[in-house]
């Protein structure tokens, strides 16, 4: 007698009497076979139309040769507008140089016609009175002095970038809020006199930073940065013992930055530019009101008359 089958032909299952041996050598059933078989074959997609259907080296090939036309383009482009840039470039430093002589002539010119009237008016004036303007052109820095004081010298830390990664770059450059630190502290120690690179620092004067560029009253001034002063002798301890010079001596362990300060004998500071003085005005009188009175005249009850501010602020 002949053992039972089950399943299709070809695919049965003989049921020997050793059934755990058989069972082990073969555990999956045919009919789970045939029904992954039946999946795979429905989930094969449809052959791809256009472009879809091309390789995928195809396409990187074609993407490349886009970029490269792109790149030959843009550098075609830059090399042809090169020239023109560097016209302009160049005409623009002509310019500034040109601007700057001109600038520096006028203002060797103003100093000699200063002068000039210096001399013409002490001849025209008493020796008392000539004196004693003297002495306020001084106080006030529209006149030149000389003495003994203090030289505070600030400038950049070093550029130690790394030529490879770049890192490093940038290094700690001297702020404007540090020169302006370094004079109020110098006028508290009791300075009479302070220029900057040469600039006299009057009560109308500012300092300020355009981009990289250090403004002192509108002039650019390069570092390295000397805070010149004359005054007493004991200015020189007064602005070592001050906040802003220990600050100064933190920031420069901490970064590098140039700080150092040094007595120095018969300095000379050079006079300020004329300041251009604004005067306030009575703004105009409005009409007379339907009272017979006028707006802002005495007595009247209507608000006062305003006036422009004067000048000097910046």
């Amino acid at each position: 007698m002949s053992a039972p089958r089950l399943g299709k032909p070809g695919q049965d299952r003989v049921y020997a009497p050793d059934f755990l041996t058989e069972l082990f050598r073969n555990p999956l059933d045919p009919g789970y076979a045939d029904a992954a078989a039946a999946r795979r074959g429905a989930a094969e997609p449809a052959p791809a139309r256009g472009w879809r259907a091309l390789p995928a080296r195809s396409v990187s090939l074609v993407v490349v040769v886009m970029l490269g036309f792109l790149f030959a383009v843009a550098y075609r482009q830059t090399v042809a507008d090169e020239p023109g840039r560097s016209q302009a470039r160049s005409g623009l430093v002509t310019q500034i140089k040109e601007r700057e002589s001109q600038t520096d002539r006028l203002s060797t010119r103003a100093d000699q016609l200063r002068e000039e009237v210096s001399r013409q008016r002490d001849a025209a004036l008493s020796g008392s009175a000539a004196a004693r303007l003297r002495n306020l052109e001084a106080s006030t820095g529209l006149g030149r002095v000389r003495g003994d004081g203090v030289v505070v010298r600030l400038a950049d830390a070093p550029d130690k970038a790394d030529a490879v990664t770049g890192a490093g770059a940038g290094p700690p450059r001297v702020l404007y809020s540090d020169l302006q630190g370094v004079a109020n502290a110098l006028w508290s120690a009791g300075a009479e006199a302070i220029a900057i690179n040469g600039q006299r620092l009057t009560s109308t004067s500012t300092i300020r930073s355009a981009g990289e560029a250090m403004l002192v009253d509108f002039r650019p001034v390069t570092g390295p940065y000397e805070v010149s002063a004359i005054g007493p002798g004991s200015m020189r301890r007064k602005f070592e013992g001050s906040r802003n010079a220990a600050l100064m001596r933190k920031v420069a362990q901490g970064t590098g930055l140039s700080f150092g300060v040094r007595e120095a004998d018969d300095l000379t500071l050079p006079a300020a530019p004329e300041p251009q003085l604004r005067y306030a005005k009575p703004s105009v009188s409005p009409s007379p009101s339907a009272s017979g009175g006028r707006s802002g005249s005495p007595g009247s009850s209507g608000p006062a008359t305003t006036v422009s501010p004067s000048g000097g602020g910046r």
